[in-house]
């Protein structure tokens, strides 16, 4: 019998971070590598030992290709559309001096943002178990919204289970002029993930419960509200589920939130109860913060099981 499939539709991008004091105005050394929520997503289920592919377009450039080749070589089925014309997006990362992460985008006609729904492999969807999208890629631009909306109309068509996280970008668009689609794309879906923050632009403002509440009369049967350092909210079919947080050092916090989402689907692929999707979802976002990088810390089983043992996580 064939694995259950977790497919991700967005962007990913060129990473480059700034290595020392100075930041990348005044430093001489950066770091090289990729990011993007979907791709994090993707690589996390994968190490986690879901069967995953991931969507998108990149341009005919290094970063382009350093992404495609990644992300095969994390175990991820890669259907990606090379433009010749337009470059992969970037992201310039930047440590401040109060210890916090400053993420500029150079994504403005990039190719990530240059999706259309005929990039979207024929079939693919539609033999899905799991089909995960985020705010973000209905963020970016027209043509990459009526990718999200023609790929969660394929998977409703075809029985598929929509997973949607909010994932709200300022940067790319207000939430006054978000809100409507992040509604829509809520309703049309089975999972919603959101931070607190995120759930208010949706249905106002509350403590998790109520958001939880609201969200999911919506339509989503599976709602869950992500909180950072103080765990996550679920409401599943009207059950609810406090999970809380589990206590690391962190060094980069950028990813948790993906390393979150990414277990809690491979979880659900492998029928785990919900006390169970969670736990290793909340293992999986702290697990995640204890590496620079927006993907590089994702958890292996091994890994999740020295952390719920109190042993060592980290694999020498």
């Amino acid at each position: 019998m064939t694995a259950p499939l977790l497919v991700t539709v967005g962007e990913c991008l060129g990473l480059v971070s700034g290595v020392g004091a100075g930041g990348l105005a005044y430093g001489t050394q950066a770091e090289i590598s990729f990011g993007g929520a979907e791709g994090n997503v993707a690589i996390c289920a994968s190490r986690l030992g879901a069967r995953v592919a991931w969507v998108g377009r990149v341009g005919a450039d290094p970063f382009g290709e350093r992404i495609e080749r990644t992300l095969r070589g994390e175990g991820v089925d890669v259907h990606a559309t090379r433009d010749p014309k337009r470059f992969t997006a970037m992201m310039l990362k930047e440590r401040t001096g109060e210890g916090a992460t400053r993420v500029s985008y150079l994504r403005d006609g990039a190719a990530g943002s240059g999706i259309t729904p005929a990039d979207l492999p024929s079939g693919l969807i539609a033999g899905a178990s799991v089909l995960h999208i985020t705010g973000i890629s209905a963020g970016l631009s027209s043509s990459s919204r009526d990718t999200v909306f023609a790929a969660v109309a394929a998977a409703r068509a075809a029985g598929v289970t929509v997973s949607f996280d909010v994932n709200h970008r300022s940067k790319l668009w207000a939430a006054e002029d978000a809100a409507a689609t992040y509604q829509e794309l809520a309703a049309a879906a089975d999972i919603v993930f959101a931070g607190e923050d995120e759930a208010e632009i949706l249905v106002g403002p509350g403590a998790a419960p109520e958001l939880a509440l609201r969200l999911a009369a919506l339509g989503p049967r599976e709602v869950v509200v992500k909180r950072g350092e103080r765990g996550a909210y679920a409401l599943v079919a009207g059950v609810a589920h406090d999970e809380p947080a589990v206590n690391v050092r962190a060094i980069d916090t950028v990813g948790a939130g993906d390393a979150f989402v990414g277990a809690y689907l491979a979880e659900h692929l492998r029928g785990g109860s919900l006390p169970e999707r969670m736990g290793v979802a909340a293992a999986s976002g702290a697990l995640a913060c204890l590496r620079t990088g927006d993907w590089e810390a994702m958890p292996t089983r091994a890994q999740l099981r020295a952390l719920r043992a109190g042993g060592d996580p980290v694999e020498r």
